[in-house]
């Protein structure tokens, strides 16, 4: 590989990633992805690309040598990649950033060290389980780290099933259920002088895997801007480079609960591809490489609806109309519940 001109290195090599590369071809910006995975949709887009084990040291060596700077399409990279990738090349976000976001804990800790708001929760290896009151049930117990689409979740009803449950180890959280009355997700944007929002997004999830987004939210304009503003309080305090997602619970008092964090762009934010003047992924590149953000403008109302597994199939043969935007991610393997495309609906 020859570098003449700036490259973007991006780690993982997803939908998300497919969707950054594709919007820093616009960009004029080269990219060059390092996957772990052959079946990897951003390898077909990409300049270049690395399929390798993310620890593989003369990869990344190799990675680091043909790239300008790097950043990457989900939290789940290990840290100690990123951390030795950093050591000799700017990465977007930083490491560290995603070393607390990384981790269900230390994020709500962050949150709470902040004055932000979240779902009421314990550590269980600091809690005696026993102690917790009847009136917390029912709970979701999670994994501190790694779980995603409902994955690393498990639900407790009530107390009794919960004592009778024996846990591989103590690195979990327990956390209230909360009645809450809807989900909306704020996407923010970051470069190193100003910061950017779209409105909230109103999300549905079925068994814990984001069923279908919408804008806009229905929701007051006094709730979304509260939204906004707690969201760019997140980004500030982490000095946070990039396009990041958080989600919040409404509850049914009107009151905001932050959920989680995204430290990257968001599936709840796929239908700013087609709704806006700029798509998250666009603002993401221009954030990461200090480029001028756009200010997102919505041009139309939109509902975007994710496709798992064999639906996908379907959605092959499916005649779409003008007002219908149909994305079929490439992934050569369809397995249950696997987010395999999208499609938006525009008004």
């Amino acid at each position: 590989m020859n570098k003449k001109t700036f490259t973007l290195g991006i780690f993982g090599g997803g939908q998300l990633g497919k969707f950054l590369v594709q919007s820093a071809k616009k960009l004029n910006i080269r990219t060059f992805v390092f996957t772990d995975s052959f079946d990897s949709p951003a390898i077909y887009h990409s300049d270049d690309f690395i399929i390798s084990n993310y620890k593989n040291k003369k990869k990344l060596d190799f990675f680091i040598k043909n790239i300008d700077l790097a950043t990457f399409e989900f939290e789940n990279i290990p840290f100690q990649t990123l951390d030795y990738v950093e050591k000799k090349i700017t990465v977007s976000p930083k490491p560290s950033i995603i070393r607390i976001l990384q981790d269900r804990l230390k994020e709500k800790n962050f949150l709470n060290s902040i004055g932000i708001k979240t779902t009421e929760f314990y550590y269980l290896k600091k809690v005696n389980k026993r102690k917790i009151n009847n009136s917390f049930f029912p709970a979701f117990v999670k994994t501190t780290r790694f779980g995603y689409d409902g994955k690393g979740q498990i639900f407790f009803k009530d107390k009794k099933n919960f004592l009778k449950y024996s846990f591989k180890n103590n690195e979990y959280i327990i956390e209230k259920l909360v009645n809450f009355k809807k989900e909306i997700s704020m996407v923010i944007s970051r470069n190193k002088s100003k910061t950017v929002a779209f409105d909230a997004f109103e999300n549905l999830h079925k068994h814990q895997i984001l069923e279908k987004s919408k804008i806009p939210a229905n929701i007051s304009r006094k709730l979304n801007n509260e939204a906004r503003e707690i969201s760019k309080k997140i980004i500030n305090k982490l000095n946070y480079i990039g396009t990041m997602c958080v989600e919040f619970f409404v509850t049914k008092e009107n009151k905001l609960l932050v959920n989680e964090i995204a430290p990257r762009v968001h599936n709840s934010g796929h239908l700013t591809l087609n709704a806006y003047n700029v798509s998250q992924f666009e603002n993401h590149i221009r954030a990461v490489c200090n480029l001028k953000l756009k200010k997102p403008k919505r041009i139309y109302k939109a509902t975007m609806y994710n496709i798992l597994g064999f639906d996908i199939e379907k959605y092959r043969s499916k005649n779409i109309t003008k007002k219908e935007f149909f994305y079929d991610y490439g992934k050569k393997e369809i397995k249950d519940k696997r987010k395999m495309g999208h499609i938006t609906k525009i008004i």
